[in-house]
């Protein structure tokens, strides 16, 4: 009952009282980062898979230029990454343009992360469960361990929240999350400054 309607109808009303509170503060950090990245965006968009691998468009505040190598390829991820970009990752205020698919019903508030289209092949069958929900800003795999934990452990935490979700937990994620974002755990993995890309289970 709770997620097949509650759910959706709470993210709803939830996400429209936040919105008419923080669009100030969304405004703010546009033309913060405008300035920041030097013209040449504000917001990062990228499709990724959705409820039952359903392709949509995610938005997030862009914490990266697009600087490029002699070879026109794009550089590291640690090398793109501005100071402000750092902070506002850290912070997780980069996530906070979410809250607009999650009004249009592409996302939850929480759920698995919404990971890469080209990721979908390479799902073992219970991996590919974790698309069984709507993804989320947050969810079970962030507030343990989120970028710090390897792919298998991340896989199987969003496949665990596929089978347990409940009010309840969604609001003790709510609140692990609130603390995750004033610890800041978990932001970078031990070799890289987001998350090395999934290459499959060999």
């Amino acid at each position: 009952m709770y997620s097949l309607f509650l759910k959706r109808f709470i993210d709803f009303v939830i996400v429209f009282c936040m919105l008419a509170i923080i669009w100030p503060i969304l405004l703010l950090v546009g033309i913060w980062l405008y300035f920041a990245n030097k013209g040449t965006g504000v917001f990062f968009i990228q499709k990724r898979p959705g409820k039952n691998e359903r392709i949509f468009k995610v938005i997030k505040f862009k914490t990266m230029t697009d600087k490029r190598g002699i070879d026109g390829k794009l550089l590291s991820d640690e090398e793109r990454l501005t100071e402000i970009g750092k902070f506002i990752r850290s912070t997780s205020i980069d996530e906070l343009p979410q809250l607009f698919n999650v009004l249009k019903g592409d996302m939850a508030l929480i759920g698995p992360r919404p990971l890469l289209p080209q990721y979908l092949p390479l799902y073992s069958k219970e991996q590919a469960r974790r698309h069984e929900v709507r993804p989320g800003i947050t969810g079970w795999a962030q507030v343990n361990g989120r970028n710090a934990i390897s792919w298998n452990k991340k896989f199987e935490l969003d496949v665990w929240y596929v089978d347990h979700c409940s009010f309840l937990l969604d609001l003790k994620i709510i609140f692990l999350t609130i603390k995750k974002v004033f610890v800041r755990e978990g932001i970078s993995s031990d070799t890289s400054a987001t998350m090395e890309p999934f290459t499959g289970n060999n």
